[in-house]
């Protein structure tokens, strides 16, 4: 996947790709999992790596993904369509047990942002949808239709770090009882409407579609449920590679591989030397990575990416 923002960015060039490879070790007859498909740049980089045992596993819930892994044609290829938090329950499914690595990239893919019909962007108007599986669950429009004004409040604070959310929830709210709030360009109308101030640079609805993205596919409910799941499966020695790219979502994945690279916390009172404490099921590895200059001036949307990884001890 690529991350959000604008530019000149190709479907398959991924963000940080022969970091990733680098930081999952690719071995020639290894099983690795690509939990986050996208158009499937890292998909490539990691079959292209492996040798004719090895084997890869993606999945990603948005059917236009899972189109084009088809086109892959691959037989040391799988791709699944689900969701992120069911990466246990497909495993299971598939008779996989122990994975050599795991890569989760969560960005959004540059054609979800460039296509106006999905509604992820505001620069393009479209049916302000946001769905990642645009087959399942409820809309931004939907939710933002039937939603009380506190919720708006809670969601577009909680979501997007905005510090306008109630003037924002305000502003939707009567906007709503004039005319149903359909499109991505209705929406950034009314937010630039009642934000009047903004960072340099930064469009003023760019955190309340943040916000409401994360919200309709409960991206970070998601995360949390799939980060221990991924390192249990991991075999001895497996890396778990994860690419975030907001604050929220990077402080779930630095406390989720930090605790577990902690040993486990017991009563203070408790007669337990810390030479007899059970060790901890992970290593952190190296300082988390950015992308360089380089690869930022060819693909801005890569310019907030953070990657981080972790080992199977």
């Amino acid at each position: 996947m690529t991350a959000p923002g604008s530019g000149r960015v190709l479907d398959h060039a991924p963000v940080m790709g022969a970091e990733v490879v680098e930081a999952l070790q690719v071995k020639s007859g290894g099983l690795y999992l690509d939990a986050t498909f996208g158009r499937g740049g890292h998909s490539r980089l990691i079959l292209a790596s492996l040798g004719p045992r090895g084997r890869l596993v993606a999945l990603d819930r948005d059917p236009a993904a899972i189109e084009a892994a088809g086109r892959i044609g691959d037989e040391r290829f799988r791709a699944e369509r689900t969701c992120l938090s069911a990466l246990a329950a497909v495993l299971d499914r598939l008779g996989i047990g122990g994975l050599d690595g795991v890569l989760m990239d969560l960005g959004v893919s540059s054609p979800q942002l460039d296509d106006p019909e999905r509604g992820f962007s505001f620069r393009r108007d479209g049916p302000l949808d946001m769905r990642m599986d645009p087959e399942a669950g409820e809309s931004a429009a939907e939710w933002l239709a039937r939603a009380q004004e506190k919720e708006i409040t809670e969601v577009i604070w909680r979501y997007g770090e905005e510090r306008f959310a109630k003037k924002i929830a305000r502003a939707v709210v009567a906007a709503r009882a004039r005319d149903a709030v359909r499109t991505t360009r209705q929406l950034a109308a009314i937010v630039a409407g009642a934000v009047r101030t903004r960072e340099p640079g930064q469009d003023p609805a760019t955190r309340t579609f943040q916000a409401l993205r994360i919200h309709v596919n409960q991206e970070l409910a998601e995360l949390e449920v799939a980060l221990p799941a991924a390192m249990a499966r991991l075999v001895t020695g497996g890396r778990l590679v994860v690419i975030s790219f907001h604050s929220l979502e990077d402080r779930i994945v630095k406390r989720a591989l930090r605790d577990a690279a902690s040993p486990p916390r017991l009563p203070r009172d408790l007669p337990v030397r810390a030479a007899d404490l059970p060790a901890p099921v992970m290593r952190l590895v190296g300082k988390p990575v950015r992308p360089s200059a380089g690869e930022v001036a060819e693909n801005p949307r890569a310019r907030s990416a953070i990657l981080r990884v972790a080992e199977k001890t």
